[in-house]
């Protein structure tokens, strides 16, 4: 079963991706992690994408989809894989459709997550880290997770905010690169919604982000 996964930051897409890598064997590829490994790595994409980055430039298409292809080609890919953050706009969609055909690599479904993208913010700048243990999941703005005050709802630790959840303009640059339907991350999405329009072999259905995690979690399951 090979995924591509489509959500804004604080849609909740990492969390599910997670559970699908345990409950089905697949391995859960998020794009940064593969740029990280190539670059720590050594290869020679990875140095070819380092020179980029170094002088504070875009990877360019030609460097990135290869990596990503190559990732999708390891052992730990073999009973399927869920692709997490890429592709971001339009025309990344349009070269890794082409790649993955002329690779013979089958796409099985496409998955967007919906969520307002008001309600995306709030998410992120609600998170809040426990001291104790950062996994105990708090959020001021999700009843399901809200804090009591401040301190976790788990173990009564001190919370504390992330640096970066709190950057308003870093946020609203991220959301205004997801939620671009023109030729940007949803523009992507909307790429393979039109294809599994056109071929029945690749499914695309939607999640609806706003619900609890539970809910969620059973109503991507049920689509699979």
């Amino acid at each position: 079963m090979n995924i591509i996964f489509f959500g804004p930051n604080g849609s909740g897409k990492g969390t599910q991706g997670s559970i699908l890598k345990d409950k089905y064997n697949i391995a859960h590829i998020e794009s940064g992690a593969i740029f990280r490994e190539n670059i720590k790595g050594g290869t020679e994409l990875g140095k070819q994408a380092k020179a980029y980055i170094d002088k504070g430039d875009l990877v360019p298409d030609e460097i990135t989809i290869p990596m990503v292809l190559d990732r999708l080609k390891q052992d730990d890919c073999k009973n399927g894989w869920l692709l997490d953050g890429f592709p971001r706009n339009k025309v990344q969609a349009e070269k890794l459709d082409a790649s993955l055909k002329e690779a013979g690599m089958k796409l099985d479904y496409v998955i967007e997550m919906l969520l307002d993208r008001q309600i995306a913010k709030d998410r992120i700048m609600g998170r809040r880290l426990c001291e104790t243990d950062n996994n105990h999941p708090n959020n001021i703005f999700i009843d399901a997770i809200k804090p009591d005050g401040d301190k976790c709802r788990v173990c009564g630790g001190n919370l504390i905010k992330r640096a970066d959840d709190q950057d308003e303009a870093a946020i609203d640059k991220r959301h205004s690169i997801y939620y671009n339907d023109v030729d940007g991350t949803l523009a992507s999405a909307y790429h393979f919604r039109d294809l599994a329009a056109k071929d029945d072999s690749v499914k695309y259905f939607t999640l609806q982000g706003e619900k609890d995690l539970k809910s969620v979690t059973e109503e991507l399951i049920s689509k699979l």
